[in-house]
C-alpha cells in the first residue's frame, strides 16, 4: 500500500515555513505522495469554510517542488472545465520538469455552482468540456506539431514547450463516483481516485471498473493496520490520509503515527 496525504495547501499551512517543514517531514517518514486539491472561490455556505485559506493548487505543488526531493507531487483533483486547458497544459508540464518528473495530475469535474459562475463557466455540460479539455491537452502534450479542434477550445501550429518530463504525460487519474467519471478514468486514466469510502465501496466501485487502473482512496474515517489491510483486499492501492484540522498540530500528529505505525521501515 501506498500512502499520500492531503491537506498541506490550506490552514496554517499556507505559512511557508510551515508548509516546507510538514511536507519535508512527511517525504522522511515514507509517505508517497503530497495532494492538493483545487477550489479557488468557494461560496459562503459551502460545507468547508469558504475563509479558510487555501494556496492554488498549482502554484502550491510547484512550491512543493521546490521544497521536496524525491515525495510525489499531486491534484486531487483539479476542477478541470473551469481551467483553460492551453495554459494548464503548460503549467502541468512545468511543474513535471520542474520537479523531475515526480507529478500525479488527478482530474474531476467540479460541482460548485458559485465558483464556476465566478469563473465564467457555465456547470451544466461540465463533463463533455472536460472530456474535451482533456483530448485538447493530450494532443498538446503527445503530437509533435498539435492541432484540435473542439466546441470549446481550437487551435493549430502551435507548440507548447517544454513537454512533461514524464513521457508522453504524467499518470492521470479521474476523480468522482458517478459513472460517467468511471467512464473517463477507463478513457482517459491510468488511476482512478475516490474521496472518503470505505473499503466496501472500493470493493463495488472496484468491481464496476473493471480495468487496470490504479484506485486511490481517502478513507471514510482513521485508519490502522487491520482498516489497511481492509482497503487492500478490497482492491485499493494508495490510501490518502487526511489531518483531522487543517490548524495546530493536527498535520504533524498524522505524520508521526503514520510512520509509526502504518509506514513500513523499507519505504522510507
Amino acid at each position: 500500500m501506498k500512502f499520500g496525504i492531503y491537506g498541506l495547501h490550506k490552514g496554517d499551512n499556507v505559512d511557508p515555513a510551515t508548509l516546507a517543514r510538514r511536507a519535508r517531514a512527511a517525504e522522511d517518514a515514507g509517505f508517497e505522495s503530497l495532494w492538493v486539491g483545487d477550489h479557488i472561490a468557494l461560496p459562503t455556505d459551502a460545507p468547508d469554510p469558504a475563509d479558510e485559506p487555501r494556496l492554488e493548487a498549482v502554484v502550491a505543488l510547484a512550491h512543493l517542488a521546490a521544497v521536496t526531493s524525491t515525495i510525489r507531487l499531486a491534484f486531487g483533483v483539479i476542477v478541470l472545465p473551469q481551467r483553460q486547458p492551453v495554459l494548464l497544459a503548460k503549467q502541468i508540464a512545468s511543474v513535471d520538469v520542474l520537479s523531475g518528473g515526480r507529478l500525479i495530475v488527478g482530474f474531476g469535474v467540479g460541482y460548485v455552482e458559485a465558483e464556476f459562475r465566478a469563473m465564467g463557466v457555465e456547470l451544466a455540460g461540465r463533463g463533455a468540456r472536460a472530456d474535451e479539455y482533456l483530448e485538447a491537452m493530450l494532443a498538446l502534450w503527445d503530437e509533435p506539431v498539435p492541432e484540435f479542434a473542439g466546441e470549446h477550445v481550437s487551435f493549430s501550429g502551435v507548440m507548447s514547450r517544454p513537454l512533461p518530463a514524464q513521457r508522453p504525460h504524467p499518470p492521470i487519474v479521474i476523480g468522482g463516483h458517478a459513472p460517467a467519471a468511471l467512464r473517463r478514468a477507463e478513457r482517459f486514466g491510468s488511476g482512478w481516485f475516490g474521496w472518503e469510502l470505505s473499503p466496501e465501496q472500493v470493493a463495488e466501485t472496484v468491481e464496476r471498473l473493471g480495468g487496470d487502473l490504479e484506485i486511490t482512496v481517502t478513507p471514510d474515517g482513521a485508519v490502522d493496520r487491520d482498516r489497511v489491510r481492509a482497503y487492500a483486499d478490497a482492491g485499493a492501492h494508495r490510501l490518502i490520509l487526511q489531518p483531522a484540522a487543517s490548524t495546530g498540530d493536527a498535520a504533524d500528529e498524522l505524520i508521526a503515527y503514520a510512520s509509526d505505525e502504518l509506514i513500513d521501515a523499507k519505504d522510507r
